[in-house]
């Protein structure tokens, strides 16, 4: 089998396994989150395709301009819309709109156990291969750049470090996968953590 084939038969093995669901207090235990809150549905799209060397992770910077987390590095992704077929839906619908990407060159590998993130979303994570070449076409007014890193990068655990930083009064700790110029942070690298250890287990 390829390396490709082999790194996909992977990505099948490690959907199989049960999961939790995550938050971006993860580590964090001292956060004290409101009862109650209300928290909108929203889907990423996880997706790999084949590059010179194996599968690579399709990755966007987003627009400084956005109110949320701009230029940050996250997956094509946004909220569920009223006539999306929930998350999943979502995480296509999105993937079209801000890299170009044709939801029927996606296949669906399945989905991860959702994320809470710090602006309130409840984001479930949905793993595709992409099939067929199309153009990265960004959407200008979200996507200041599309780039793609190594699978090898973002399936293994040792990669990831624990970093913190001053939010809102208090240290907040966080998982990071930097590749390059690219500081890959957050909830990104914390539902690529959540990969990483599925695969290694």
């Amino acid at each position: 089998m390829s390396v490709t084939g082999d790194q996909i038969a992977a990505l099948r093995r490690a959907m199989a396994w049960d999961g939790a669901a995550s938050s971006d207090f993860d580590l964090n235990p001292e956060t004290l989150l409101p009862a109650g809150r209300i928290l909108r549905p929203a889907g990423v799209l996880v997706a790999f395709l084949p590059g010179e060397n194996g599968l690579e992770l399709l990755l966007t910077k987003r627009s400084p301009r956005l109110k949320h987390h701009p230029g940050q590095i996250a997956f094509p992704g946004g909220k569920v819309d009223p006539g999306d077929d929930g998350p999943v839906g979502a995480s296509l619908r999105e993937a079209r709109e801000e890299v170009g990407l044709p939801p029927e060159s996606v296949e669906l590998l399945g989905t991860l156990p959702p994320h809470e993130t710090v602006t309130g979303f409840e984001m479930t994570p949905v793993l595709g291969l992409v099939r067929d070449d199309f153009t990265e076409i960004p959407e200008p007014g979200e996507v200041a750049e599309i780039f793609r890193v190594p699978f090898a990068h973002v399936t293994d655990p040792a990669r990831f470090i624990v970093q913190q930083r001053r939010w809102r009064g208090q240290w907040r700790r966080y998982y990071t996968v930097p590749f390059g110029p690219y500081y890959i942070w957050g909830a990104t690298a914390r539902i690529l953590w959540a990969l990483s250890k599925r695969m290694a287990a």
